[in-house]
């Protein structure tokens, strides 16, 4: 993580193995005030450096969940604006750029069935997007 120092990498790493730690225990860790460990929590987050805080199931749980990969095709000067936006549609759990035919892969979790298609629909009408397509994953070998 570039234009980062010591501690905040330290915070960052922390929060990716608890992202529920509280700030007087990130302090504890990192050795840093509290004071000084919420400043970092809060300039990591207004820098968008943080973006999220997220929930990772147990995979006894993660089984209920349906989970698809859905590929995307761009018009060619929209990305950052379609990318801001797919962000926004609460079963897109991760996106990455990628080379070839398809300029986005998005993975998409949901409860249902349903919702999945919901996501989609949501996905396809994201204003950018040309093309899609989806696997839904059955199982994890």
């Amino acid at each position: 993580m570039q234009g980062l120092d010591d501690i905040d990498r330290l915070l960052v790493a922390r929060l990716r193995d608890d992202g529920r730690a509280s700030v007087s225990s990130l302090a504890e860790d990192l050795h840093v005030a509290r004071g000084t460990a919420q400043n970092r929590l809060n300039r990591l987050v207004s820098e968008g450096v943080i973006r999220r805080f997220t929930v990772e199931l147990a995979p006894e749980h993660e089984k209920q969940t349906v989970r698809a990969v859905t590929t995307i095709q761009l018009h060619s000067t929209t990305t950052q604006g379609v990318v801001r936006t797919l962000r926004t549609i609460p079963e897109v759990a991760e996106l990455h750029a990628t080379n070839g035919s398809w300029d986005l892969v998005a993975e998409l979790r949901a409860a249902t069935l349903e919702d999945l298609d919901r996501a989609l629909v949501d996905l396809r009408s994201v204003r950018g997007v040309v093309n899609t397509e989806t696997s839904i994953l059955l199982r994890t070998l």
